[in-house]
Order: C-alpha cells, then structure tokens, then sequence
C-alpha cells in the first residue's frame, strides 16, 4: 500500500493513521522463503514534526513458519513488530547512503508500507529457531530425526591421527 506524505508534510502537527492489510504471504529473501501463515492488519502512525521532518510508528504481529535449525521440522514463529523511526525529507540523496537505513520504501513523496514491512521482518529475523530446547537434530549419515526415532548407524567418532595404527591392527588380527 502506497500512503500519500506530501499532506502531512505540508502543516505542522498534521497527524494520520492508517491501518491496512499486508498483501505478503511469503517472505523470501536471498537466503530463505518463509510462510506467513498469520498477520494482523498493519498500524501506521504518521506525525509531522516541522521543517520536512515526521515520524513513523509502525505496529504489526506476523506468524512465520521457519524450519528447525537442527531437525528441520517447521516451527511456527511469532513476530511482534513496533518501530519508531524520525524522517528527515530534506536530506539528499547522497547524505542517505551515508545513513544506514537508506529510507529505500519512500520515494515521490510516497510511503510503501509493505516494503517497510518486509524490511522490518528482514531486521527482525531470529538468527537460530529451535524446535524444543532438547532438539537432538538429525543423524549425519541416514538423515533420521533423532527426535522422533533412532538409527542403528555407527556413531563412533576416530581420531583420523590414530588411522595409520588401525590399519596396523586391522592387518594383524586373527579372522
């Protein structure tokens, strides 16, 4: 959704709130794609602060599924989301790429509310989702969910410098 900046940024004070729905139903990046599987409706606060300069306040709950990071079983991940964050319209666009929000979601004069919110996601995201605490994860030879069953594989880690005297032992023992 694209909100219209230039009535508030003409008079002092002018506040606005917006609540609209996120059309996002995945949010895919470089590195993932993760199911929104719920949202609820998207709350902006605008407030014009003087001298081309206003504030957004931004408040949304989102449900993400993200597979485990041990298990790779999907988990169900909740996002609270409330940002506040001053804009200054009158810097140019190279003092912008000095600052590290660049305001990439608002040009002409214009706010993109879901690129702020895919933004904010991005930021937000967790670096480490755990089904349980206990999560055993997966066997690295058969690929068993050690959580929900066991495999019979051999699980006996060898010191790779010892590898010369096993094979010592293994060409002098009895058959």
């Amino acid at each position: 959704m694209l909100i219209e900046l230039s009535d508030i940024l003409s008079v002092k004070d002018k506040e606005l709130d917006v609540q609209a729905d996120i059309k996002m139903d995945h949010f895919t990046s470089k590195m993932c794609d993760y199911t929104i599987i719920d949202k609820s409706p998207l709350n902006i606060h605008l407030k014009n602060i003087g001298k081309k300069k206003f504030v957004i306040s931004l408040v949304i709950d989102i449900t993400l599924i993200i597979p485990c990071d041990r298990c790779l079983t999907d988990v169900k991940h909740d996002m609270n989301i409330e940002v506040r964050k001053e804009i200054d319209m009158n810097e140019s666009d190279t003092d912008k790429v000095d600052i590290e929000d660049e305001y990439f979601y608002i040009s002409d004069n214009k706010l993109d509310s879901e690129a702020l919110v895919y933004n904010e996601i991005l930021v937000n995201l967790p670096m480490k989702v755990l089904c349980s605490e206990n999560c055993k994860g997966i066997c690295n030879r058969c690929g068993a969910n050690l959580n929900s069953q066991t495999c019979g594989c051999d699980t006996t880690e060898l010191d790779p410098r010892m590898s010369k005297i096993r094979d010592i032992f293994n060409n002098f023992k009895e058959v």
